[in-house]
């Protein structure tokens, strides 16, 4: 029992890195209808430049703060700059996006060299917190609850606010959105930075335990999609649900069946998908 508490809270600790990564990629996807391979490159530009930052002044939260500016201004960029220009063009808006993320990861390898590292612990979440027989580390319990309250705050904006209610317009029907006055540009761009700024924040949450590394972005990226696709395209409620469930699905797989991780991890995909196909909260 205790060892199956001890995966589920890791479990719970993978989905919170997932959601941060996934909310934005399906918030891009609800409103932009783009497939972004890059979405990944954010999360590991978010890792690099906390690093950075962390150097010269010791401090995470700066890291934190510096890291999600920074990934959401090159994101306002690619989308304002490049991606904005193939608009309706789905298939060159994704190879578009997959040639940045190729580029960032070779300026990343450029930039800050190929060795692993990680980010240094929050002194205040240092150590572990014991109950009964389970020891879980206090800085995963904090991710776990931090994510869940940006969770709670995206749902708040998303369904009681005016942004919210324009967000939903330009999701459900962007010509009319624009129509009744709706800066549905300016709008994507908002959310497109948004995305970025929320993948760079979970790189930078995730760096004490995953570190980083070149390439980190495409190993993560997979679990993303499959985050997406599994809770709908297009749905924060979707991808919260998809995060959970693919966080303990990945976790107790490669921990009881590692070689069949996987399997483990797409199976459930496939099953979601052939009954219904687009998503547990997506819509049609």
């Amino acid at each position: 029992m205790v060892y199956l508490l001890s995966q589920t809270l890791n479990g719970l600790f993978s989905a919170a890195l997932l959601f941060l990564i996934a909310s934005g990629l399906t918030l891009v996807f609800g409103v932009m209808k783009i497939v972004n391979i890059a979405h990944g490159s954010y999360y590991m530009l978010g890792v690099y430049i906390a690093l950075t930052v962390v150097r010269q002044t010791h401090s995470l939260l700066l890291g934190v703060i510096a890291a999600a500016l920074v990934v959401a201004a090159i994101g306002w960029g690619m989308e304002r700059l490049f991606l904005r220009r193939l608009a309706g063009q789905d298939l060159a808006q994704m190879m578009m996006t997959m040639g940045f993320a190729l580029i960032f990861r070779d300026a990343a390898l450029l930039i800050w060299g190929g060795d692993p590292f990680t980010l240094p612990y929050p002194a205040m979440f240092r150590g572990s917190i014991e109950f009964q027989d389970i020891v879980f580390p206090i800085y995963r319990l904090f991710v776990i609850l931090l994510a869940a309250c940006v969770a709670a705050f995206l749902r708040i904006l998303n369904e009681k606010t005016l942004l919210g209610a324009k967000l939903r317009a330009a999701v459900d029907d962007p010509e009319m959105a624009g129509g009744v006055g709706i800066n549905v540009a300016l709008l994507s761009g908002l959310v497109f930075a948004a995305g970025a700024g929320l993948a760079a924040f979970g790189g930078v949450m995730g760096g004490p335990i995953l570190g980083g590394y070149p390439g980190i972005d495409f190993d993560l990226l997979p679990l993303a999609f499959v985050v997406v696709i599994v809770g709908g395209m297009g749905s924060l409620p979707g991808a919260a649900a998809g995060s959970i469930l693919v966080g303990l699905i990945d976790n107790f797989g490669k921990a009881l069946v590692p070689e069949l991780s996987y399997f483990t991890l797409f199976a459930p995909m496939v099953i979601v998908l052939a009954v219904k196909p687009t998503g547990l909260f997506g819509r049609g």
